[in-house]
């Protein structure tokens, strides 16, 4: 189809990066790209939903890549998969002969070979400089789900109204489901049998880079994962660490061993990301080391350094993240950067899940999840105006509207960039706020 077309079909179905920032996908379409990658890498531990997503609809993602390689006049298409996802690997092996363009490309068990910078070095050998895209080396980088939407939305006109989500961890029933946009963690939860236990915490997202939620959170287009975990478990702990206590633990233990570094995913990429020494820059109070401040902005947030490879304990991450919080605030821009050679140890310093898995503490919640690809119902959804990257939708609806399933409640500025959202069934509009649209079920509708 022509480039119109497509990027207007996206943007329409109100289409974003189905985990992480939640970046429009339309935006993402160029046609100076070669090669189109989809990341099957599942990099968090515990998540199962993308392997069973391409396990269940290889053939149909298949096809909506080659149709996006054909309109963006790209050469190749890379289906980038770890080969311990076996009935995922097989699945694509059945259909990929039909698909000209499309190549499998086995990824080792590390950790965080989702990241997209480090997906398109292993799939292509290609650098993507410091603060850069991957469309800057020709390359275009979706995740399964977010695919699998372009389908419905090419093939179904039907936008995107509810996620896939897996639910793990201190549940009777750990499962993969497909949840409405709107329904809150608590009733997910309840839903698929409960929690095991009567006091827990959650997660939103994976452990590395997922956040501690509350049950009264709701599912957004970019919900990866509910983790139910006990409230005192090393990952939640972490994540409630305040940065004045993470500072002053660093003043008073980090010892400069410098295996924040050494196992750094971008640093090893050549990134000019050392945290040892923005470490040492703060627990000594020194501001001159411009350098060290100024390397956070290549921090891909992947939580290694603080959840992983420092032996202390320390808190790392968190003081990459309000440093670069900081500059931001300050008016402060990534310098330009070429950056370095990949590291020649790279290969020998990939932390493998297992190992990840289980240093976290989460090994017994490493369980199938099976999926189940029934829409799951809910009475009263909230949905939230801001669900990714870019400006918040404007609600086009009232208080006492009816609504239908699939129909726009909320759309964002022509000159911005956003997505619009959709109704997850038929409902009237109960509530109307500047964060959220509340809509209650229709049964009579």
């Amino acid at each position: 189809m022509k480039f119109d077309e497509l990027r207007e079909i996206m943007r329409r179905a109100g289409i974003v990066g189905a985990g992480g920032a939640g970046f429009p996908a339309y935006a993402k379409l160029n046609t100076a790209a070669d090669t189109v990658i989809l990341n099957c890498s599942e990099c968090e531990p515990l998540l199962r939903l993308h392997r069973q997503l391409l396990a269940r609809y290889a053939g149909e993602i298949l096809l909506t890549l080659q149709e996006i390689a054909d309109t963006l006049g790209a050469d190749r298409v890379i289906i980038a998969v770890k080969e311990a996802y076996t009935e995922t690997v097989e699945a694509v092996r059945a259909v990929i002969s039909k698909f000209p363009k499309a190549k499998i490309s086995l990824m080792k068990e590390f950790y965080p070979a989702g990241d997209e910078i480090i997906t398109v070095y292993e799939t292509t050998g290609r650098t993507v400089a410091p603060g850069a895209l991957p469309i800057s080396v020709g390359c275009v980088v979706y995740n399964v789900e977010t695919v699998y939407n372009v389908y419905r939305a090419w093939k179904e006109s039907a936008p995107v109204t509810h996620k896939y989500i897996t639910v793990t961890g201190e549940v009777h029933n750990p499962c993969t489901v497909k949840a409405p946009v709107g329904i809150s963690f608590g009733e997910l939860i309840a839903m698929i049998g409960g929690s095991t236990l009567r006091d827990f915490a959650l997660i939103s997202g994976g452990p590395m880079t997922g956040r501690v939620a509350t049950v009264k959170d709701v599912v957004t287009k970019t919900t990866n994962a509910i983790l139910v975990l006990p409230k005192n478990a090393y990952v939640v702990q972490k994540k409630l660490t305040p940065l004045t206590i993470s500072v002053k633990r660093a003043m008073a233990a980090c010892c400069q061993c410098q295996m924040c570094t050494d196992l750094c995913s971008r640093h090893l990429l050549g990134h000019p990301i050392e945290p040892h020494k923005l470490m040492r820059a703060v627990a000594s109070g020194v501001a001159s080391d411009a350098k060290a401040f100024l390397g956070a902005f290549s921090c891909s947030s992947c939580g290694l350094c603080e959840m992983y490879s420092c032996g202390q304990g320390l808190n790392p991450a968190g003081i990459i993240a309000a440093t670069k919080n900081e500059l931001r605030k300050n008016g402060i821009t990534p310098p330009k950067s070429e950056g370095a050679a990949v590291e020649k140890t790279r290969e020998h310093r990939k932390v493998s899940m297992a190992r990840l898995t289980a240093r976290l503490g989460l090994a017994k919640y490493d369980l199938p999840a099976p999926l189940i690809d029934v829409p799951m119902e809910t009475e009263s959804a909230k949905l939230l105006l801001s669900q990714g990257i870019g400006a918040p939708a404007v609600p086009a609806v009232a208080v006492g509207q009816s609504v239908g399933k699939g129909e726009l409640i909320a759309d964002y500025g022509a000159a911005a960039l956003g997505t619009p959202i959709h109704a997850p069934f038929d409902g009237t509009v109960t509530e109307v706020t500047e964060q959220a649209v509340i809509i209650t079920r229709n049964h009579n509708r």
